[in-house]
C-alpha cells in the first residue's frame, strides 16, 4: 500500500502567524493513521515552520532549490541550506517556474539531482497547457517532462521520487480537471513508469495538484491512482487543510 501524501504548497503566500496557527491545530488533530503531511511555505518561514511543527505531522518542504551547493547566486538557496532547517520535501519543476522563471526540463533534472543528492525527497511536478492538452498532446507532454527526469536517475533515485500531475489550465483557476481525467493521466504516468520497473511503478506516488480543495479532495482521492494532492490556495485555510487530510485516509 502506498502512503498518501497531502503537501501543501503556499507559494508566495502565509505569515509567521499562520504558522504557528497550523502548528497549534495539527498538534492534537484527528487524522489517519497512514498519511503523511507537508507544508511548503516560503523561505523566510522555514525555521519559524520548523518550531512551530515539532510535535506534529507536519513535515517541511520548500518551493524550489538551487543545483548549486553555494556560491555567488544572490538571491538563491542550496539543497544543503534546506537540509539543515529539517526540509523534508521540495518542489521541483511547478508550472510556475517553468512559465514565470523559464526553468526547462534540463534545469528541473539538475534540482532534482541536487535534492535526492542531499536526501530531500523531490516532488517533480508535470502537467500540459490548455493549449497542449486542447490539442490532444496531454501525455505527450507529461511523459516528456517526466521521462527528462526519471530516465536519466539511477534505479535507487526513482524509488525516492513523488510525482505531482498538475495540469496547468486548472492551478489558480477554480477549473479542476475531472476524476476520470486525472485518473487517465496517472495511470499513463504510472504504465510509463513500469517500462523502467514494475515494482517501482506500483510503489511511486502520484499526486494531483490542480486546484484540490476540501469539496472535490474525496472524489479526486477515491481515484487507484491518485495517492494525494499537492494542494495550492486550499492549504492556506487550516480547516480546508484539515478535511483535505482527512480525505485521504
Amino acid at each position: 500500500m502506498r502512503t498518501p501524501l497531502i503537501a501543501g504548497n503556499w507559494k508566495m503566500n502565509g505569515s509567521a502567524e499562520l504558522i504557528h496557527a497550523f502548528g497549534e491545530r495539527f498538534r492534537d488533530a484527528t487524522l489517519p493513521e497512514a498519511l503523511d503531511i507537508a507544508v511548503i511555505p516560503p523561505y523566510p518561514y522555514l525555521d519559524a515552520a520548523r518550531h512551530a511543527f515539532h510535535g506534529t505531522p507536519l513535515k517541511l518542504g520548500a518551493q524550489t532549490l538551487n543545483p548549486l551547493n553555494a556560491g555567488a547566486h544572490t538571491g538563491e538557496v542550496s539543497g544543503r541550506m534546506l537540509k539543515e532547517f529539517g526540509v523534508a520535501y521540495v518542489l521541483i519543476g511547478h508550472s510556475e517556474r517553468r512559465q514565470l522563471y523559464r526553468e526547462t526540463d534540463d534545469h528541473v533534472l539538475a534540482r532534482a539531482l541536487a535534492a535526492l543528492n542531499v536526501g530531500i525527497t523531490p516532488i517533480l511536478c508535470v502537467g500540459e497547457t490548455l493549449e497542449e492538452r486542447d490539442s490532444g498532446s496531454t501525455m505527450e507532454v507529461v511523459l516528456r517532462q517526466v521521462g527528462h527526469v526519471m530516465a536519466r536517475l539511477e534505479p535507487e533515485q526513482r524509488e525516492q521520487v513523488v510525482i505531482a500531475y498538475e495540469p496547468v489550465w486548472a492551478i489558480g483557476t477554480g477549473r479542476t480537471a475531472t476524476p476520470e481525467q486525472a485518473q487517465d493521466v496517472m495511470s499513463g504516468i504510472r504504465a510509463y513508469q513500469g517500462e523502467f520497473d514494475t515494482q517501482l511503478a506500483q510503489q511511486l506516488r502520484l499526486l494531483y495538484g490542480g486546484s484540490m480543495n476540501a469539496k472535490n479532495a474525496a472524489e479526486l482521492l477515491a481515484q487507484p491512482d491518485i495517492d494525494g494532492g499537492l494542494v495550492g490556495g486550499a492549504s492556506l485555510k487550516i480547516d480546508d487543510f484539515h478535511a483535505i487530510c482527512q480525505s485521504a485516509g
